[in-house]
């Protein structure tokens, strides 16, 4: 019997879901979770919760930033915020002082050593994902990889 390829109906009324699209939806969400655990683990970040992190990260990419803008960008409350910005300053990690534009409000700002614990994070990391991509997989599928990221990335972006 041949195998007939069903297209799901959207209920949205947008277009439907092709099943290629669903089955590769699930496999990049089942592989990046993987993926995120694994490069958790080895993101030597000395206890850090992910929260505490994605703030480190955020002042690094998008740099100093008011508390309240960091917990809008983190979708978290003030209150949650202000807990993680406390540990995250007790460790010496972030720093706070007046906004030089409005004296009632605070920017936050990473130390030099919050800095210096990210580019130590990332750099593990990436060691670590290189060495397994060179241990193995072969120099083709190291290209298949790349190009398959320049395909998720414009996914990323839409």
């Amino acid at each position: 019997m041949a195998s007939r390829s069903t297209t799901r109906v959207a209920t949205d009324g947008s277009h439907a879901i092709a099943p290629t699209a669903g089955r590769a939806a699930h496999d990049i969400r089942v592989t990046f979770s993987r993926l995120r655990r694994r490069l958790r683990d080895v993101a030597e970040l000395d206890g850090l919760t992910p929260s505490q992190t994605a703030v480190l990260s955020r002042l690094l990419g998008d740099g100093d930033a008011t508390a309240s803008a960091l917990a809008a960008g983190e979708q978290v409350r003030p209150q949650s915020m202000a807990a993680t910005l406390t540990v995250l300053e007790e460790r010496d990690l972030v720093e706070r002082r007046p906004d030089p534009t409005d004296g009632r409000r605070q920017l936050v700002s990473l130390t030099t050593s919050g800095r210096s614990r990210i580019d130590v994070s990332r750099a593990a990391r990436e060691e670590w994902l290189s060495r397994a991509l060179t241990d193995h997989f072969t120099e083709a599928e190291r290209r298949t990889v790349i190009d398959a990221m320049v395909l998720l990335d414009r996914v990323a972006r839409r």
